[in-house]
């Protein structure tokens, strides 16, 4: 059974850092691109950051780079965001995702970051407040 698991959340002033992970269980990253996706109230669920092990592909959105950066624990099955000068529109309920990915591949994660409708599996999620 695949679980996503994610913790690091909380509130946070404008100009401040979380760090959130997403533990994964029941896959490896090798085979699977694991994404960050975000839901304000009365928004859709948008892309944020992609990782993919396997190809080495990154993707950020444009709103959030150079702010945050996405990474793996060589160690473990476990994902990291580092977001940084965080801003109130950041704030959002905070969604790790997996997609299972092929390999060899090439940039995959350009084809799924920003498409939270392509997963196979979800996280329960993790809110995400930044005061002003």
């Amino acid at each position: 059974e695949v679980q996503l698991v994610e913790s690091g959340g909380g509130l946070v002033q404008a100009g401040g850092s979380l760090r959130l992970s997403c533990a994964a269980s029941g896959l490896i990253l090798e085979d699977y691109a694991i994404a960050w996706f975000r839901q304000a109230p009365g928004k859709e669920r948008e892309g944020v950051s992609c990782f993919y092990r396997s190809d080495g592909s990154i993707y950020h959105a444009d709103s959030v780079q150079g702010r945050f950066f996405i990474s793996s624990d060589h160690a473990k099955p476990t994902v990291y965001l580092q977001m940084n000068s965080l801003k109130p529109d950041d704030t959002g309920v905070y969604y790790c995702a997996a997609k299972a990915a092929p390999r060899p591949a090439v940039n995959f994660c350009s084809l799924y970051g920003p498409y939270p409708g392509h997963s196979d599996f979800w996280g329960q999620g993790i809110q995400v407040t930044v005061s002003s």
